[in-house]
């Protein structure tokens, strides 16, 4: 029997799953046990929980279980972030080291009022990653300068970084040409602009909520007086990516053309020279070293996961015994959420569950519209808060923080899944329930 035969014959267990239990265990339940968030390094229960997930691999050689493993680090996918790993920390700290962060700081501070400023980042993440469809992007370009903010204004680092990761998902969950919302429309067979009208209804009071509170917690938001002048042609480099990412250009482009610009601002104001911007590049790409180690570790013990049946395993268990339309939509819900669990990408988690949720959709009468906004909505919301997830990863290692600290400052993320619960639960929107 080939690997590809046994891999399509595999009967889904429970066993299979029990990597990211172990994960878990290790890393998140013992950090907050002893209240501690960098005890246990983060690479270290990764390894443990790949090297456990070998071991129970059955039915392969060992080299062969190393090379199912391998097949998982290698994917595709897991490999375009790595590349949107390495050019963000070239860019991040070729701009952080010519003065662009410094100069962004000092003009926000300028422009946006003392009270307005959290309510201010977190509408400009919305519409950044509504405009370009991707929360990596608009963590990569927001999380810089807010990290400086929270430096400039004494805000807490991992509550400002919070506001960023969480307006980024508003713009993932619901933008046109986010990669969520091709798939959950294209595998439910409904118009885009159909799904966005189901989605909004649901998700956009949540957003205006949140903003509420950050306009109510930004009242007491004292800055220092500005006294810096604003060096604008520093600010360029960001300008630079804010305004080609927001026409959609390809991140990776988008990332280097920004490096390219560091480079050339600070050789010309002389805040940096050619091997000055080399060294700051080189600095950027190896501080993405951990974070690199991360995601090539995560993406074949989760490929472990599929090949052992832990995701068909999900699958059948949760649809088995389905009844009434508000049972179908839940189960559809909690589908696509444990699938993002287990494979840390909310659109393979949306690809792999979508088939199943048109069969329960079909089966049970549901609206596609709603069933697609369903899958959106709740793969977005377990993204958003699982902490080997690219999103909080790379915002953790850009402000040098725990993901664990992040996502304990979160608003968004749980306020949408609140009213994505409650839209299933009341048979919200009437029209497509």
């Amino acid at each position: 029997m080939t690997n590809e035969t046994r891999k399509n014959s595999r009967a889904g267990n429970w066993w299979a799953l029990s990597p990211l239990l172990v994960f878990l265990c290790l890393y998140l339940a013992t950090s907050l046990i002893i209240n501690d968030f960098y005890k246990v390094p983060i690479t270290v229960a990764f390894l443990i929980s790949s090297c456990y997930a070998i071991v129970i691999t059955r039915g392969l050689k060992p080299e062969q279980r190393i090379y199912q493993f391998s097949v998982g680090a290698s994917n595709k996918n897991i490999m375009l972030m790595i590349w949107i790993f390495i050019l963000a920390g070239a860019f991040a700290q070729s701009a952080k080291q010519m003065g662009a962060i410094d100069a962004t700081v000092n003009l926000t501070l300028h422009f946006l009022p003392d009270n307005l400023l959290l309510a201010g980042i977190f509408i400009a993440a919305c519409f950044i990653s509504l405009s370009i469809g991707t929360s990596v992007g608009t963590i990569v370009a927001l999380t810089p300068v807010a990290a400086g903010l929270a430096e400039k204004t004494g805000i807490d680092l991992a509550f400002m970084v919070a506001i960023v990761v969480g307006g980024s998902f508003f713009g993932d969950n619901l933008s046109f040409i986010s990669d969520t919302t091709i798939a959950s429309t294209k595998t439910q067979e409904c118009v885009m602009r159909d799904k966005f009208r189901v989605n909004s209804m649901i998700v956009v009071p949540a957003a205006l909520i949140v903003l509420a509170i950050y306009v109510f917690q930004g009242l007491s938001v004292t800055a220092p007086a500005h006294t810096q002048t604003i060096e604008w042609v520093k600010v360029i480099p960001y300008i630079t990516v804010l305004g080609t990412a927001i026409a959609g250009v390809n991140v990776m482009i988008v990332l280097l053309v920004g490096a390219i610009m560091s480079g050339i601002i600070g050789i010309s104001t002389g805040s940096l020279d050619l091997f000055g911007w080399f060294g700051a590049m080189g600095e950027g790409i190896t501080g993405m070293g951990e974070l690199i180690i991360i995601t090539l570790l995560a993406g074949g013990m989760l490929e472990t996961i599929r090949y052992n049946g832990g995701i068909d395993f999900i699958i059948e268990r949760l649809t088995r015994r389905v009844s009434g339309k508000r049972g179908a939509e839940l189960s559809i819900a909690a589908l696509v959420g444990i699938a993002n669990l287990c494979t840390a990408n909310n659109t393979i988690a949306i690809i792999t569950t979508g088939p199943i949720a048109k069969d329960i959709a079909r089966r049970f009468h549901l609206d596609r519209r709603k069933t697609a906004s369903i899958l959106d909505t709740f793969s977005c919301l377990i993204q958003g808060i699982i902490p080997y997830g690219a999103q909080m990863l790379i915002a953790g290692e850009l402000a040098n923080i725990s993901p664990l600290h992040i996502i304990g400052n979160l608003y968004y993320p749980f306020t949408m899944g609140i009213f994505a619960l409650g839209a299933i639960l009341l048979r919200y929107p009437r029209k497509y329930s």
